[in-house]
């Protein structure tokens, strides 16, 4: 009997070394995930907020991912909110620090290449990156048809 009490006090001991949420993910990865920069929402009726949900139906994963663009068309804040794994919330949060200081132009050109390279992201967390690409370019697209009132009619007409 005493030794089945030390059998199970040894593992509900704490073990050494990383937490084993952290196993398998890369440093930068964890810090996003237990560090997120820029969670919220922002004003989505705001002219001047574009406002990007993508999700991937596979996973389960959703991002909703928002930028506020001055009058100089600088992005100078943005927001998130995910839910899913740790690559996506690690994701969504390095896009929404990457777009930030950044013209609508400049951050179109954020890839998820470029997502998934500074996260370090496995093969079979690359749809992460994807969304946080896709993410951006929603939130920038529908900041641009909030611009042009025009477009925004045409659509309306198209769907009709």
């Amino acid at each position: 009997m005493a030794a089945l009490r030390a059998a199970g006090a040894a593992l509900l001991r704490p073990r050494a070394g990383p937490a084993p949420a952290a196993l398998g993910y890369h440093k930068k990865v964890v810090d996003h995930y237990e560090n997120p920069r820029n969670v919220g929402s922002l004003d989505s009726k705001a002219k001047n907020v574009g406002t990007g949900l993508v999700g991937a139906p596979a996973c389960g994963d959703v991002m909703k991912l928002q930028v506020e663009v001055d009058e100089n068309g600088k992005i100078v804040d943005a927001r998130f909110k995910t839910f899913g794994c740790g690559s996506a919330i690690a994701s969504s949060s390095l896009a929404t620090e990457w777009v930030k200081g950044k013209t609508v132009d400049e951050a179109l050109k954020i890839k998820n290449t470029d997502i998934a390279k500074e996260l370090c992201l496995p093969p079979v967390k690359l749809h992460c990156s994807m969304l946080a690409e896709g993410a951006i370019k929603a939130a920038l697209a529908d900041y641009k048809l909030k611009q042009d009132p025009n477009r925004e009619s045409d659509k309306k007409a198209d769907n009709a």
